[in-house]
């Protein structure tokens, strides 16, 4: 009997094998939450004016000592996309600069560097990146391979969304800062499924959730900037944080600019020590440590029953989430039908022309999750297979 499955929202009936999309709140977590909420209505001006500084200050420095940042170099947001386009449309780039991507990068962050290309005219190039991975240093080396004379930032993911890869962002963020480039890191996925040291990874500005395998509530997430580099960030809502004489502040340009966003909901923001808490209380290192190991057995699993090569060379390069190709499916039939006859909540993916499903294990999960998708599978694919005389 899983006793975390007990402790999260989550509807039991479903197979709930998607945690990477959204994530999912423990019951604990999001009575903090609701009570942060009932605070605020209690006495609004009290709270917004007089007392959220401080509440904020404190989250914040908890989240830097989970990090290893000091807590005035990181500032709360919405989501990791909030952070890419706090960065992306602060840095002045124009004709004659560059932007190196991967090909790996996760559809709303790519749409805002595409947009922001067109409009100021530099140019944003996805360099190709081929799976399955090898080794961490022929990663660096491909990804360098795009970089040229016009580079100015090199932006990528920490842990993939489309792939589930873990980048060697250390290695490739001190490349690029002999290099005189700026790194943009999207780490979306990596808080609580990985540890993290922001002095360690080197990154310029990195941007990453909390609501996801941290599993704080929905809308917490924080953008890190190195201070050398927190004088180029500009507000993305111009509000009272900004202008000589400001109304509130939180006692630098950089969290001024971000943090002051008009009437919005902190409770979230403020919740994100209850998420670290409650990890910590139930030893969340061995917790991740059983989700790999579950998810290792469900790839080979996989594997077996599709005869496809595995997408990873070593466990190393993935975590509590990962890829498993699959031959040509309808892939929006595959994972309604795996939904509507399975009870399983899964992603199945369309990267690049090939079929992948991508399977995320947490805490809450157990072997009959993995069981109930392999049941799904065995019975489907000869279904909605392109060539149905395939024999799985």
């Amino acid at each position: 009997m899983n006793t975390l499955k007990d402790l999260f929202l989550l509807d039991p009936d479903v197979h709930f094998l998607n945690h990477g999309s959204f994530g999912a709140t423990p019951r604990p977590v999001f009575t903090v939450y609701q009570e942060w909420q009932r605070r605020l209505e209690r006495q609004p001006v009290r709270f917004i004016v007089t007392e959220l500084a401080d509440y904020m200050a404190e989250a914040r420095q908890v989240f830097g000592d989970y990090v290893n940042a000091t807590a005035d170099d990181l500032v709360f947001i919405p989501n990791a996309t909030f952070g890419v386009n706090v960065v992306a449309r602060s840095l002045a780039l124009g004709p004659g600069d560059g932007v190196l991507a991967t090909n790996h990068e996760y559809g709303a962050c790519d749409n805002t560097w595409h947009f922001l290309s067109s409009k100021y005219g530099f140019t944003y190039a996805s360099q190709p990146i081929t799976m399955p991975t090898t080794t961490p240093e022929a990663m660096v080396d491909a990804v360098w391979q795009g970089v040229t004379a016009q580079t100015r930032v090199i932006f990528l993911s920490h842990i993939t969304s489309a792939t589930a890869v873990t980048f060697p962002v250390a290695a490739i963020c001190a490349r690029a800062r002999e290099a005189g480039i700026l790194t943009v890191v999207d780490g979306a996925h990596a808080p609580g499924q990985i540890s993290l040291d922001m002095a360690a990874i080197g990154a310029d500005f990195y941007t990453g959730n909390a609501h996801k395998w941290l599993c704080a509530p929905k809308g917490a997430a924080f953008l890190y900037a190195r201070p050398e580099v927190q004088s180029l960030i500009e507000p993305l809502v111009v509000g009272w944080g900004w202008g000589e004489d400001r109304t509130f502040t939180f006692g630098s340009d950089f969290l001024d600019y971000l943090q002051w966003l008009g009437t919005t909901d902190p409770a979230a923001y403020l919740s994100v020590p209850a998420a670290i808490q409650f990890q910590a209380k139930h030893n969340w290192t061995a917790v991740r440590q059983q989700c790999h190991a579950l998810l290792r057995q469900a790839l080979e699993r996989v594997t077996a029953l599709t005869g496809q090569e595995p997408m990873y060379s070593s466990d190393d390069f993935y975590h509590q989430m990962a890829i498993v190709p699959l031959p040509t499916v309808d892939v929006s039939q595959l994972k309604q039908r795996l939904l509507d006859e399975f009870n399983v909540e899964i992603p199945v993916i369309d990267w690049h022309g090939r079929h992948f499903i991508r399977i995320s294990v947490q805490g809450y999960n157990t072997p009959a999750d993995l069981d109930a998708l392999i049941d799904g599978l065995q019975t489907l694919l000869p279904q909605v297979a392109a060539n149905p005389s395939r024999s799985f």
